[in-house]
């Protein structure tokens, strides 16, 4: 699918709805399309190409707790576009969202749609994730996501590339932002990636206004 289509979740209907727009961030549809609604909201989830969908993972969590880790494929599907970005969609509204996005190689490139109402939202995204990132609500970023990600991320930018990771995130609570270690296969070891901050181990952070440093802390 192509990034200029995005989704919007309405938290009164609980449902999602395609409109094309070239914003960075959705907008309300009065033409509702239904989500898979009986996809379980924890666990592990291995993402597969859908050729006759505009997305290849789409869940509705309603008011449920979401708790994932989404696994992209190691290899191209039958008929797959060698530029298609796998796209995925997760839509709650107050209960937390969890989400890891898990790969082992970076040319699975993704396309990651969260839409919320007030649930606090967490992301895990992969250390060699390179694109863009678009959210609302107050931003918190994990020193994994500092020490490895950040340099590769453009946050609420304007432009697009379709050759590179996309995330949009918008809901009116927290987003914390933290690192999936391609190298270990594994979440990132908080206090290993505090000791190297702690330490100047790490890349000095970038200047970028209204991040919430103070999460580091909590690591």
């Amino acid at each position: 699918m192509s990034s200029e289509c995005h989704s919007a979740y309405s938290s009164e209907k609980g449902s999602l709805a395609l409109v094309s727009t070239s914003s960075p961030l959705p907008y309300p549809s009065t033409s509702p399309s239904p989500l898979q609604l009986d996809r379980p909201s924890r666990g592990t989830k291995r993402v597969k190409y859908q050729a006759d969908s505009d997305w290849d993972y789409t869940l509705d969590g309603r008011n449920a707790l979401i708790d994932l880790s989404l696994i992209l494929p190691h290899y191209r599907a039958r008929h797959q576009p060698v530029d298609h970005r796998m796209s995925m969609f997760v839509g709650s509204e107050t209960e937390p969202i969890k989400l890891k996005v898990c790969r082992t190689i970076s040319r699975s490139r993704f396309y990651l749609e969260v839409q919320a109402s007030t649930s606090n939202v967490t992301v895990w995204l992969p250390s060699d994730f390179k694109g863009q990132i678009h959210h609302t609500g107050k931003a918190c970023f994990s020193s994994g996501f500092v020490n490895r990600v950040l340099h590769n991320v453009r946050i609420n930018e304007d432009g697009q590339s379709l050759s590179e990771d996309e995330l949009i995130v918008t809901t009116q609570g927290q987003v914390t932002f933290k690192m999936w270690d391609v190298t270990t296969c594994a979440p990132e070891n908080g206090p290993k990636e505090s000791l190297k901050r702690i330490f100047g181990c790490s890349r000095k952070t970038p200047e970028t206004c209204g991040i919430d440093w103070d999460c580091l802390l909590k690591d």
